[in-house]
């Protein structure tokens, strides 16, 4: 292995880089997180990690946790589209400033920077699967914002030699993504309902679908991004190229549990994307990344943490 080296995750106490510091821990390197605490959870960290509770737009905070560390992992984000909804500039201060001012704190030494882009990015494009040069025709502040990550990686990489991957990931679940929370993910959501065997509600007539991918197989490919890092500022998908509807999921997850499913219906919500599928090959080409992990798997993971 690796001798030991030094990573900042932003986001760290949250969902996905609390999994990721855990990995990086377990490799024997040594983790820094900056986290501001608003969705993440101290909890969610390791006593090994190093935390500092301050805001990823703050320059100073950042330079700071920059110093010394061999590549940054950058997941800080609210990524509540509702959110972003209400709060506009606030949310932006965060997911796309936060950004900037990650990469521009890179710049200083050159230091690596594997991020999180979303699917959101694309829209309701009905050309599936979506491959990395599909047009990409945000219907959110959070999609908007994460496009405006990767463009912004690319000034990165061109005016300032940092070298980035970006990561856009379709719909992540697992282990420690919170179910109470409003934009939780609606396999945590589902799993808290039918396991305290109470009805869930689907919106629409449960067709439309997904590709849910696990968290595991996700920091699988942020350790591989950062890895692949070029001021080209690549992009790729992380997902498994396998479309899940919502009733199949509903009935996996109670299948799961062992128990029948009580299903109600509700309007259908406006904006919501019909069918969302992922062409994950370019990620396997160039980062050697396979999300492997099947969703009757993934669900038992997640309904046993």
């Amino acid at each position: 292995p690796a001798r030991m080296r030094t990573y900042l995750v932003t986001g760290g106490c949250g969902f996905i880089g609390s999994h990721l510091a855990d990995a990086l821990l377990a490799q024997g390197h040594a983790v820094r997180v900056l986290d501001d605490l608003s969705t993440g959870k101290r909890a969610n960290l390791q006593a090994a990690a190093e935390l500092t509770v301050g805001d990823v737009a703050d320059t100073a905070t950042l330079a700071r946790a920059m110093r010394g560390i061999a590549g940054c992992f950058h997941l800080a984000a609210i990524a509540s589209v509702e959110r972003g909804n209400q709060d506009w500039l606030g949310t932006h201060r965060t997911n796309l400033t936060g950004t900037i001012a990650v990469m521009d704190a890179a710049r200083e030494t050159g230091i690596p920077v594997a991020y999180a882009s979303s699917a959101a990015v694309y829209g309701d494009s009905q050309a599936l699967p979506l491959a990395e040069d599909s047009a990409t025709w945000p219907l959110s502040a959070y999609g908007a914002d994460k496009l405006g990550c990767e463009l912004h990686a690319r000034v990165a990489g061109l005016v300032h030699a940092v070298p980035t991957t970006g990561l856009r990931f379709f719909n992540v679940y697992g282990p420690r993504q919170d179910p109470l929370s409003p934009y939780s993910g609606v396999i945590s959501i589902f799993c808290e309902r039918l396991r305290a065997r109470r009805n869930v509600t689907v919106f629409g007539d449960g067709g439309q679908t997904r590709d849910f991918v696990f968290v595991a197989d996700v920091v699988r490919a942020l350790l591989a991004g950062l890895r692949a890092v070029s001021r080209e500022a690549p992009v790729f998908n992380v997902c498994t190229g396998r479309a899940t509807s919502v009733l199949d999921l509903v009935n996996a997850i109670a299948d799961t549990l062992g128990v029948v499913p009580e299903i109600s219906f509700g309007p259908a919500r406006p904006g919501d994307v019909r069918a969302s599928l992922g062409d994950p090959s370019a990620a396997r080409v160039a980062l050697g990344f396979t999300a492997e992990t099947r969703l009757t798997v993934g669900l038992v993971s997640t309904l046993t943490e």
